[in-house]
């Protein structure tokens, strides 16, 4: 895709990594792209976020792992993946071929297992940034999420850019399920995250009225689609006004084009869709081409005009 058509430019960056468009994949929605690839042409989107891979081979959870909510759905998947040696010889180079962008997330259960991914991307050419999800339970804190903690956030990030230094670009992906999601993302961009991702799903539980029990395996889930969307766009607005000039990977119900305005009017430099592409899996292209109609129907020359924009109406309104 042209950064440039009808002399609109629609490229973004992220922490010094450029896109040609601000429309990319959201983790854990389309695995490392293959399934989405069928529907049209990796290399016409801004990037592919790749499933979050941890350092071994994951099971996940127990079945049943979804369920579905008013506006959105339940999942309880629990990282299941081939680990990330096979990833790296396999999914990166098969991405890499067909000329996508490529944004690697990865999980962990421990700091050190943060570092050790770190140290086994490193070397791999290619990779335009890390998504490091920090919104995983921490198994030597008696499984409190890293990202629910400043301390814990930072120590994560911390021990990722020691072993990246400045050669990857780092994306610190936080969960909204806090009382101060200011406070955490101001933790990790101290602790070395050149940018974030906002947000993760919602936690959330579904009874099942047959049994009376948790429908989920896992009993909990994480909700995700058109019923987050207010929260993801609070959240942007909030962090984005506190750091203006951190960059913020936004996401979270994004169904059309109007839905991804919302979040970069808000201060997203670019958006991640996830929940949308299993209904359609056309959604990222469609929702690509809607949100540069709107953007030129609104008077704007270049996405760059667009991010935050919101903010500076509301202190234009306020004079």
């Amino acid at each position: 895709m042209n950064t440039e058509y009808d002399g609109f430019d629609y490229s973004t960056s992220l922490a010094g990594a450029s896109f040609p468009s601000p429309i990319f994949t959201a983790s854990g929605c389309a695995s490392s792209g293959k399934e989405l690839a069928q529907f049209f042409d990796l290399s016409d989107i801004g990037a592919v976020v790749t499933k979050s891979v941890m350092n071994k081979p994951r099971h996940g959870r127990p079945t049943p792992r979804m369920a579905e909510t008013p506006s959105g759905m339940l999942n309880s998947i629990g990282l299941q993946g081939p680990g990330i040696d096979h990833f790296l010889a396999n999914d990166v180079p098969w991405l890499l071929s067909k000329g996508s962008r490529v944004i690697v997330s990865i999980a962990g259960e421990t700091i050190d297992e943060y570092s050790v991914l770190a140290r086994k991307i490193r070397p791999v050419q290619g990779i335009s940034a890390i998504e490091v999800n920090i919104s995983c339970p921490n198994v030597e804190n008696r499984g409190m999420v890293f990202a629910c903690q400043t301390d814990t956030a930072a120590r994560a990030i911390d021990g990722v850019r020691k072993i990246i230094g400045g050669e990857i670009p780092i994306i610190a992906k936080l969960t909204p399920d806090v009382t101060d999601i200011t406070s955490i993302a101001s933790s990790v961009v101290d602790a070395g995250a050149d940018a974030l991702a906002l947000i993760n799903t919602v936690l959330g539980m579904v009874i099942n009225l047959d049994t009376m029990r948790p429908h989920l395996g896992g009993r909990t889930g994480g909700l995700s689609g058109p019923a987050i969307r207010p929260v993801a766009v609070r959240a942007i607005y909030q962090v984005h006004s506190a750091m203006p000039n951190v960059p913020i990977l936004g996401m979270g119900g994004v169904a059309s084009g109007r839905d991804a305005l919302e979040l970069i009017l808000a201060g997203a430099s670019g958006i991640s869709v996830g929940t949308a592409s299993f209904g359609d899996p056309t959604a990222i292209p469609r929702i690509q081409r809607e949100l540069h109609a709107l953007l030129v129907a609104r008077g704007f020359t270049s996405l760059r005009q667009a991010i935050g924009y919101a903010h500076r109406a509301s202190e234009e309104g306020a004079q």
